[in-house]
């Protein structure tokens, strides 16, 4: 452990003049898959270059050969030799070297994005997804930190996929970093294309949160999870009944998708979610997020059995595949309620799905040396997937889409997903739950860290929201009350369900009024000395942040579902209102070229100016997203847009008026006869 002294010093010096020793190879920690070679001998030369550029001439005869090999090796030049030696974590807020409190907020975001308690990849700095990158190689990282270490509260730092441009004058209402990633012109946004041009190093895939530097542990994605899985349990329910002794089986347990046997326990069901690395399975074990890993399907089964018998509630992880898994619940005859999957499908052939056919280490092997015969594996394992899945809706399964891009994918490798008009045969999560229920209402994933990094913090933080809530409950519309419920007991039973992996944080659903009333509540706690800064951000997966045909936007109906204005018009109001950082991409949860996505960050510190933020930047984040849903006819959006217009007078919505269905039916008829 390094002291604090040190530490400092470290960040200050950015990229050292003297080069550090080599780096060896660290088989303990988890790596992401070599990535194809995809690149000319013309556009490696350009890649080295590339490189090269962040260090001194005198240096280039011996880091040339080494990132060339890199480049030949791994697909990616990722500068191992500078990845700092100190230990990689969230620190309070005040050990950062600042001139800027702002600033070191952000670069306490930052190391919590690539702990490797937390991070997926972090030698590759992988946040999660398998391929969601913080920055693309740590030259860039060593850059940002010193920048960020040295910036006023007059300049921004603009960051290009992880490229640190430079600070540039603004002003103190500006946000303090602007993050763009993998914004490409549109017609160079197909799969090989992020695999080009990410070989070249000028651009990266920035997931949602990993890029955007709001990452904050599989518990960012764990409430959302228990909410889409009691609210599918509501679906299924014939008595009323809860989920006590239903099965629920998915797949991944690497980044995000590790939340889902947490997610299961807290909604008091039985979970299998087979996960094929061996090193993220027990990682989730390790950190409790699972209570068993099995490695052996008879084991699973007699597992399995015994807790529906008894409705015990259990989650295990079965590490292998997940189609055998599948496969083996058909022949056995055991009734699966509820089914998803949550491999990183937006990334099939670069390790975000790993086929049947292979082994683990069969796979990571060949969709480097033969990509285009592992592309049929995958296609073939897909196939298989959905067999195994259409066998068991038949007897009686709700399997829902979870916005990874699986139906998606499973269309393209020709798999039986497919009704007879030619749409897919099972729901997008967003369509049949979180849409309706959650996003149009202005319900979403709001999320705070205690930049203190105190508990004790956390503790008051999740006191203070559970007040807000309960109190909210006398003057909410009623449709909402079983939203309100489902968030005061998640905040209540928070703690005791050790939610926190790296920083201090926690999530919460809630609209514009509640992420209002919560946040001026930690303001003014700030400002009596109660507790420290606070950071306020929120999931891109949200009611405004992102434009995402398959998932967010799925349940927009009026044809704009392909339309991107929603998220950039978000990042850029979000910028004046007084966020602290906003960033925005391509990519992010159902891959690249499929949708883009925005989000912020915001601190807390207390003072008069942040209570003009939080209403000004809260208010539009949410209602920004509820007028567009309102706008296409969405019922619930536009119950929703109206109550927030009646709070504030200052907010004016174009007028929606609603056509008479039967009109145009008939005039449609008539034309066409």
């Amino acid at each position: 452990m390094e002291n604090k002294l040190s530490f400092q010093q470290h960040i200050l010096q950015g990229i050292p003049t003297q080069l550090p020793e080599p780096k060896e190879y660290n088989l303990s920690v988890s790596h992401c898959p070599n990535r194809k070679n995809i690149l000319s001998q013309s556009e490696k030369k350009q890649a080295l270059r590339n490189a090269l550029r962040y260090f001194h001439e005198s240096h280039h005869a011996i880091l040339a050969p080494e990132f060339f090999d890199e480049l030949d090796k791994f697909g990616r030049i990722y500068m191992y030799r500078f990845r700092p030696e100190y230990d990689m974590f969230a620190r309070p807020i005040f050990e950062y070297p600042h001139r800027s409190l702002q600033a070191a907020a952000i670069m306490m975001m930052i190391q919590n994005n690539l702990n490797p308690a937390v991070a997926q990849h972090p030698h590759e700095l992988i946040t999660y997804g398998g391929n969601g990158s913080v920055f693309q190689n740590w030259a860039q990282y060593l850059l940002t930190m010193k920048y960020l270490a040295t910036i006023t509260d007059l300049q921004s730092l603009h960051l290009y996929s992880g490229h640190p441009m430079g600070l540039f004058p603004s002003s103190k209402g500006a946000p303090r970093v602007v993050i763009t990633n993998g914004m490409m012109i549109p017609n160079y946004s197909k799969l090989d294309d992020w695999e080009k041009y990410s070989a070249l190093g000028v651009t990266q895939y920035g997931q949602m949160t990993a890029g955007s530097f709001m990452y904050i542990g599989p518990q960012g994605i764990v409430h959302g999870t228990n909410i889409t899985l009691l609210n599918a349990g509501r679906k299924i329910s014939k008595r009323g009944e809860g989920l006590k002794g239903k099965l629920f089986v998915s797949s991944g347990l690497g980044g995000m998708s590790g939340a889902q046997p947490k997610a299961a326990k807290i909604a008091d069901c039985i979970s299998v979610v087979a996960e094929v690395n061996p090193v993220a399975a027990m990682k989730r074990l390790q950190q409790g997020w699972v209570d068993e890993a099995v490695d052996n399907l008879d084991a699973v089964v007699k597992k399995v059995a015994m807790a529906k018998k008894n409705k015990d509630n259990i989650s295990l992880a079965y590490v292998g595949n997940v189609v055998e898994l599948w496969e083996r619940f058909a022949f056995e005859e055991i009734n699966i309620d509820l089914g998803s999957d949550q491999t990183s499908l937006h990334n099939p052939y670069a390790g975000g799905y790993y086929p049947a056919s292979l082994s683990f280490d069969e796979a990571n092997r060949m969709m480097v040396e033969n990509p285009v015969e592992f592309k049929k594996h995958v296609e073939q394992s897909l196939c298989r997937q959905i067999s195994a899945i259409n066998h068991h809706t038949s007897r009686g399964t709700y399997f829902f889409d979870y916005g990874n891009a699986f139906l998606l994918e499973a269309k393209r490798a020709g798999a039986d997903v497919l009704n007879a008009e030619g749409e897919f045969k099972y729901p997008s999560y967003v369509q049949d739950i979180m849409g309706p229920i959650c996003f149009d209402f202005g319900f979403g994933p709001f999320r705070w860290v205690c930049a203190s990094g105190l508990d004790a913090d956390l503790e008051h933080t999740d006191k203070l929201a559970e007040e807000i809530l309960e109190g909210m409950l006398h003057d909410s519309p009623e449709e909402v009350h079983a939203q309100l419920h489902d968030n005061i007991n998640w905040i209540k039973s928070a703690k005791n369900n050790n939610l926190v992996v790296g920083s201090k944080a926690r999530i919460l659903y809630a609209d514009a009024i509640g992420r209002m009333r919560i946040a001026l509540a930690f303001n003014e706690a700030i400002n009596k000395g109660k507790i420290g800064p606070v950071v306020l951000g929120r999931d891109h997966h949200d009611v405004s942040g992102t434009d995402s045909p398959f998932r967010e936007t799925a349940n927009i109906n009026d044809g704009s579902m392909f339309t991107a204005d929603m998220a950039v018009h978000n990042v850029i109001g979000d910028s004046f209102r007084g966020a602290t950082w906003v960033s925005i991409h391509n990519g992010g949860g159902v891959g690249w070229g499929e949708v883009i996505n925005g989000g912020f960050g915001l601190l807390l510190d207390g003072s008069h100016e942040c209570v003009k933020k939080i209403k000004n930047l809260l208010n539009f984040d949410v209602n920004n997203g509820i007028a567009r849903r309102a706008w296409a006819g969405n019922i619930g959006a536009r119950h929703t847009i109206l109550r927030a217009q009646s709070f504030n007078p200052d907010l004016q919505i174009t007028k929606f008026y609603v056509s008479d269905n039967q009109l145009i039916n008939s005039i449609v008829k008539e034309k066409n006869n």
